[in-house]
C-alpha cells in the first residue's frame, strides 16, 4: 500500500463511530488518560432505553490477552442481551498503547495487549496502570461524556485476561460493584506461566505483591459481606488443559467460606473462543 493509503487507514482507525446496534447505539470513542499517559479507546453500547431513561445501570466488559477494544464489542454478541435489560456495556482497551516503551511489542502475552489489570510498579513499566484506568478514571469519563449512565451501579465480567481483571477488580472493590462473573478467567495468576511473566515484569520478585492481583488470593482472605461468583469455563479449552487458567483452585479456595456463593459451570464441548462466549453472554447479563 501506498504511504497516503496507510496514513489514511490509520487515520480511519482513530475515528469515533456510532453504530446502530439492536435497539441502541454501540459508540467507539477516544480520550487522553492521565493514568495512562496516552490516547486510549473504547467501546460503549447504550441500550434503546438510554434515550429515554436516565440512571442506566453500566456492565464493565474486560477483554483478554492480545484484544482491543473492538473485539469483545463486534464478537461476543452481549449487548442484544444488554438491550433487553436497558443495561450499558462499557468495552475498554487491555493496554497503554503508543509509549514505545523498548519491549512493549516483543511478545503477545506481555506488554501491549496484555495490561493484567495492575499497576505495575517497575519503573520501566510505570504507566502500565490499567486497574486505576479502570476503576477511577474510566468512570469518570463515562459519567462525564455519558451523563444517564449510573456508574455507582456497575457490574464486571470478562474473559481470561479480562476475567483475571474482573474478579480481582470485584475482591479488591467489593462495594463498588454490584456482581462480578467471568468467562475463561485466569483464577490463580501466581500460579501459572501467563501470570508469572506479567507479574515478575511488571511488579517484580516481590510475591506479595503478584497475591494482591490474584483472584484466588483475594478469595482466601476476602471478608466482605455475602457475594456470588459465577465463573464460566469451556471444559475443552487447551488454555484449561495446559494449566494457565486454574478455576479448580479458586473453587478450593472458596470452599467453605459463608460469604462466598460459587456458580462455577463446566460447558462441555467449548473452547476459550468468542464462539463459546457468545453462546453464553445472555447468561452473564442476567447474572
Amino acid at each position: 500500500p501506498s504511504r497516503r493509503h496507510q496514513a489514511t487507514m490509520a487515520a480511519m482507525m482513530l475515528q469515533e463511530t456510532v453504530k446502530k446496534y439492536f435497539r441502541g447505539f454501540q459508540h467507539r470513542k477516544f480520550h487522553e488518560s492521565k493514568a495512562l499517559g496516552c490516547k486510549m479507546s473504547l467501546g460503549v453500547y447504550l441500550p434503546g432505553a438510554y434515550e429515554t431513561e436516565s440512571k442506566i445501570p453500566v456492565l464493565y466488559y474486560l477483554s483478554g490477552l492480545t484484544c482491543t477494544d473492538e473485539n469483545a464489542s463486534q464478537k461476543s454478541g452481549i449487548q442484544q442481551y444488554a438491550d433487553e435489560k436497558g443495561i450499558a456495556v462499557v468495552f475498554p482497551d487491555t493496554s497503554p498503547r503508543g509509549l514505545n516503551v523498548p519491549g512493549e511489542s516483543d511478545s503477545w502475552d506481555f506488554g501491549v495487549g496484555a495490561g493484567f489489570y495492575l499497576n505495575a510498579t517497575m519503573p520501566k513499566w510505570k504507566k502500565w496502570r490499567m486497574y486505576d484506568y479502570i476503576t477511577e478514571e474510566l468512570p469518570s469519563y463515562l459519567q462525564t461524556t455519558f451523563p444517564n449512565l449510573d456508574t455507582t451501579n456497575a457490574s464486571l465480567t470478562g474473559h481470561s485476561m479480562g476475567g483475571h481483571g474482573a474478579l480481582t477488580i470485584f475482591f479488591k472493590n467489593h462495594q463498588k460493584y454490584k456482581s462480578v462473573s467471568a468467562f475463561s478467567p485466569i483464577c490463580n495468576p501466581v500460579n501459572c506461566p501467563w501470570g508469572k511473566k506479567a507479574f515478575t515484569g511488571y511488579l517484580g520478585v516481590n510475591e506479595a505483591a503478584w497475591k494482591s492481583y490474584d483472584a484466588t488470593e483475594l478469595a482466601k482472605a476476602y471478608d466482605g459481606p455475602n457475594t456470588k461468583v459465577f465463573i464460566d469455563q469451556g471444559a475443552d479449552d487447551d488454555f484449561l488443559k495446559s494449566g494457565q487458567l486454574l478455576p479448580e483452585n479458586f473453587e478450593k479456595a472458596v470452599e467453605g467460606k459463608s460469604n462466598i456463593e460459587l456458580k462455577l459451570k463446566m460447558r462441555e464441548g467449548y473452547d476459550h473462543s468468542y464462539f463459546y462466549i457468545a453462546t453464553f453472554a445472555e447468561d452473564h447479563v442476567n447474572f
